[in-house]
């Protein structure tokens, strides 16, 4: 069966609680998207925000501190939130498949120590307590002398799991990262996982899709192999250029004429990054270079009609909205940004349509 772009865009929206809001925890939201970037500290209260009815800075706030969602350098080496049950899971599953991805910037600096060592020693550190990243490269620097101790924090990072506490990713905190040992903070040791579930729970908030949209999701390498040896309990597509996709059989395709409403969405959101060919949400290769335009940035985004129509951006005086090309209807756009700047508690400021 082939399936159509707008087909795609539709059931994608609907998988990430766009197409649909619905009256969710915060917690069932994350574990639904399974991990939300969190590169930017603000950037998952908005992308909740569009995602949640009557979505309030507090409750995002408070689903850190209770420990239900948490925040940790998870898919791709980055930061994201996930429920605290699937960081059990994903953070071992994860750091298995990425390798020794992320620490090239310090081989020199930590050359001819052992990350075992690293890693043990960041742990005695770290045991019964949270410290910022700055305390833990002090600590690190006096147990080897002549390293770089940032260096050393990185390894560390690296070597364990470790989760970023509050005050870290609260709405509108800056400052130096803490950091905690994951089996402390949760209460209860990591397990073993497998790419059946990985792939099972990303189908669930982004399929249908294919075993290299996975892997860019993930930052896990080398799993079309073992995507492969699952196609018996998987329905199987194709896109319109002939692609396999993959996706659950318990899940179904939505209907691709299903009207949405204007949404926009923070930078580096899951929308916008969760697949090899962004084609279901970006629609064209020149809108793709706007919205990604160097390497790591990935501007904040607004949907018309279910696709990237332009980006955003906000300051202490105004929310600039710039759309790919003239809007058919300009009011509906300027109605959820004012609603955007409300959420941003930016008094005083304008919004600001820039006209193409």
């Amino acid at each position: 069966m082939v399936v159509t772009q707008r087909t795609l865009n539709r059931t994608y929206l609907r998988r990430q609680l766009l197409l649909d809001p619905a009256p969710h925890t915060v917690a069932e939201a994350v574990a639904r998207l399974v991990a939300v970037q969190a590169q930017e500290v603000d950037a998952p209260y908005v992308g909740l925000w569009a995602r949640l009815p009557g979505f309030t800075h507090d409750r995002l706030t408070a689903a850190l501190e209770d420990r239900s969602v948490v925040r940790a350098g998870l898919l791709r080496g980055t930061q994201h939130l996930t429920a605290a049950e699937d960081y059990r899971w994903l953070r071992p599953l994860v750091k298995a498949g990425m390798g020794q991805a992320g620490l090239s910037p310090f081989r020199r600096q930590i050359e001819g120590l052992e990350l075992a060592e690293i890693g043990a020693a960041a742990t005695e550190a770290l045991t019964g307590r949270t410290l910022t990243r700055p305390q833990l490269a002090k600590a690190l620097g006096e147990r080897f002398p002549g390293r770089e101790a940032i260096a050393l924090a990185w390894a560390a990072q690296h070597q364990l799991s470790l989760i970023h506490p509050p005050p870290s990713g609260v709405w509108r905190r800056r400052g130096h990262v803490h950091v905690a040992l994951a089996e402390e903070w949760l209460g209860a040791p990591l397990r073993e996982s497998s790419v059946r579930e990985l792939l099972q729970r990303y189908l669930t908030s982004c399929g249908p899709a294919t075993a290299a949209d996975l892997q860019v999701w993930s930052g896990v390498r080398r799993l079309r192999a073992q995507v492969e040896q699952l196609r018996p309990s998987l329905r199987v597509y194709r896109d319109e250029d002939g692609r396999e996709l993959f996706d659950r059989p318990d899940l179904e395709l939505a209907d691709p004429d299903e009207p949405v409403p204007v949404r926009f969405l923070p930078e580096f959101d899951n929308l916008v990054l969760s697949h090899d060919d962004r084609g279901r949400i970006i629609s064209s290769a020149a809108d793709r270079a706007l919205v990604c335009p160097g390497y790591s940035v990935v501007r904040p985004t607004f949907l018309v009609d279910g696709f990237v129509a332009g980006t955003w951006s906000a300051s202490p005086e105004r929310l600039v909205v710039s759309p790919f090309r003239p809007l058919a209807d300009p009011a509906a756009v300027y109605a959820e940004a004012a609603r955007l700047l409300e959420f941003l508690q930016l008094p005083g400021a304008a919004v600001v349509l820039e006209e193409r």
